[in-house]
């Protein structure tokens, strides 16, 4: 049987514990409160310079709200496509220059590729920006240097890759060894694009 002092220190380790416990926790929850606001300034920065990256002419951007309809949200389901942040590409007199739409393929050799597609009003697509992507060192890794500038200036409802040299505007030359990375940023690109279209004032989308 434990005498009372035994009984006396292990109430008082464990209120030593407690204190620990609970400043250790406070301390968390002010550490978090001073970084959540900072970390969110350099999300939202990020972003921004993607959006500048595929859209050099646009002054702003603005984030807009947006659902595809039934029929793209289908087709982007089966290709794996998942849209994220949607913007409008605003000039410098406040008119619509086009649309900026965050797109990410889940379907990457390494995992998820994201990237960002910058769309005129046209429909022509002005330039694609890989903002995460883990895919293998040497082959899929390329996509940023490969893949990436095939798609710029191109005017095409959607690409296709292939393995023996583009021969037209909507096919991108496959990355040697990497047809899976391939596959998924041609399935992102064409989900942003088509949903820019939808977006555009004439744009196949809307048709």
């Amino acid at each position: 049987m434990k005498n009372k002092s035994d009984i006396s220190v292990m109430f008082r380790e464990a209120g030593i514990l407690f204190a620990i416990t609970l400043i250790a926790g406070l301390l968390l929850g002010v550490v978090n409160e001073l970084t959540k606001e900072p970390i969110r300034i350099q999300q939202e920065k990020a972003k921004q310079e993607a959006c500048r990256a595929v859209f050099q002419a646009a002054e702003s951007f603005e984030e807009l709200e947006y659902e595809p309809d039934e029929a793209l949200a289908q087709e982007l389901s089966a290709s794996g496509v998942k849209l994220g942040s949607v913007y409008r590409a605003v000039g410098s007199d406040g008119s619509q220059l086009g649309i900026v739409v965050e797109s990410t393929s889940t379907q990457g050799y390494g995992g998820n590729i994201t990237l960002y597609v910058g769309v005129a009003n046209d429909g022509t697509l002005n330039d694609i920006s890989i903002l995460e992507i883990s895919e293998t060192a040497g082959l899929g890794m390329k996509a940023p240097d490969v893949l990436a500038p095939q798609f710029h200036d191109k005017k095409v409802d959607s690409f296709v890759y292939t393995k023996s040299g583009a021969a037209a505007d909507n096919e991108i030359d496959a990355i040697a060894g990497a047809t899976i990375t391939t596959s998924a940023v041609t399935n992102a690109v064409n989900g942003g694009l088509k949903a820019a279209q939808a977006l555009t004032e004439g744009g196949a989308g809307n048709e």
